[in-house]
């Protein structure tokens, strides 16, 4: 028996929270920036009539504006998206505990269970539609599957405030003729190499040569095969069931750009005291960084390295980020943002092999011992009573350890 699955997708999830507070707002175009007085001036949400106007979300403030100067800006608020957020997910509660949140504003949910009680999937998504907007204010998409990735593309494939299904019979006369870059972990460079193969839609995709898809792009060639001919049976986590932690990340766009190596090294140093802060918490380590940087004209790069030993060390995390920029990164060429992450994470009890090398691990103990000791003091008097000689006084923006106001990207 196929299982029957919902994901459901907020419409518009920030600004229509903002909306609420601003009704006068509900009929002209608006839209949720950060603040262009410390260079976080982007569009991170807008309206569906800021839509209309071919404004999307990153794009900065400035473009937005050449598109629709009359456009209205809001700044975020974080604590309501978190709080509405939770409200979203109690109503899901109410239908089956089965709910697995993908991000602040989407999440499955394995209704199979409740079919009996509550009627068909398709029925189920609508009176969680309708309960939403009349206890909330808010309207959601939702998509009905057979699995979570059908379900994940069918809330994607009609908005707002809709529902599609997506069934074994239906699913290759609604996704296939799509194209490639709308299948779900396609990404742009991804997609631009499916194309440049001949494979421009999701159809396409499904029908190519899984073998070519391997050789093309490794394991994530098979992935995206199965996924495209709807063969996918991840679970739904129970509500009460701990989300893995796959990754610990920490972005900063700095209020002036980094052009000198030792703005490079101040930075990394806040950036990778944060990372191995968050691990310790998690009682996690890194088997690898990740780094992120992005210039003044948002051209991006990320490259990321395995590591000798896994760690939560932030001299370790910081070694590891400073080489890969060394390497693939010309020095003075300005940075707007960086991000550092870290990521294949094993639990930090893991038995690691015992090095040959005493020295080596004496200091790495050492250096955990400083960490932890540096963990305690701020646990204590709080995140800033105690931090590096190089971040006092800073012009870049820097503020380690206050995770509520960072970028920071825990990934689950």
């Amino acid at each position: 028996m196929d299982r029957t699955i919902l994901h459901c997708d907020m419409n518009s999830f920030f600004a229509s929270v903002e909306l609420l507070s601003h009704p006068e707002l509900k009929h002209v175009p608006m839209a949720v920036s950060g603040s262009p007085e410390n260079r976080h001036g982007i569009i991170l949400a807008k309206n569906e009539l800021a839509k209309q106007y071919g404004i999307v979300t990153a794009e900065t403030i400035w473009s937005a504006k050449k598109k629709c100067p009359d456009l209205k800006l809001v700044p975020p608020h974080h604590e309501q998206y978190k709080r509405y957020s939770k409200l979203i997910n109690e109503i899901y509660y109410r239908f089956t505990d089965m709910v697995e949140p993908f991000s602040i504003d989407e999440s499955w949910l394995d209704v199979t269970a409740s079919l009996k009680l509550f009627g068909s999937g398709k029925e189920i998504a609508d009176t969680i539609r309708k309960t939403v907007k009349s206890e909330l204010g808010l309207t959601l998409s939702a998509g009905v599957s057979y699995n979570k990735i059908f379900a994940k593309m069918g809330s994607e494939y009609k908005k707002p405030d809709a529902t599609t299904v997506i069934s074994r019979e239906n699913y290759q006369a609604i996704l296939w003729p799509q194209d490639v870059n709308q299948m779900f972990f396609v990404g742009t460079a991804t997609a631009e190499k499916l194309r440049k193969t001949g494979i421009r839609t999701i159809g396409e995709l499904a029908q190519s040569d899984k073998s070519l898809l391997r050789a093309l792009l490794g394991k994530h060639g098979d992935m995206l095969y199965d996924y495209a001919n709807g063969l996918d049976d991840s679970p739904v986590s129970h509500c009460y069931e701990k989300q893995k932690i796959k990754s610990v990340g920490n972005g900063i766009t700095f209020k002036r750009n980094l052009t000198t190596m030792n703005d490079i090294q101040t930075a990394l140093m806040a950036l990778c005291s944060t990372v191995s802060a968050r691990l310790r918490k998690y009682q996690m380590k890194a088997t690898g960084v990740k780094v992120d940087i992005k210039d003044p004209y948002f051209k991006t790069i990320s490259r990321q390295k395995q590591l000798d030993a896994s760690t939560n060390i932030t001299e370790e995390i910081y070694a590891a980020a400073l080489e890969l920029i060394a390497v693939s990164w010309s020095i003075g060429n300005p940075i707007r943002l960086l991000t550092i992450t870290g990521i294949n994470l094993v639990d930090e009890n893991e038995q690691e092999q015992l090095s040959f090398f005493h020295e080596r691990e004496e200091i790495r103990k050492k250096g955990e011992s400083l960490d932890r000791a540096m963990d305690a003091i701020r646990s204590k008097f709080g995140g800033q009573s105690i931090t590096f000689g190089g971040m006092i006084n800073n012009d870049l923006g820097l503020d380690i350890h206050d995770n509520e106001e960072s970028e920071e990207s825990d990934s689950e």
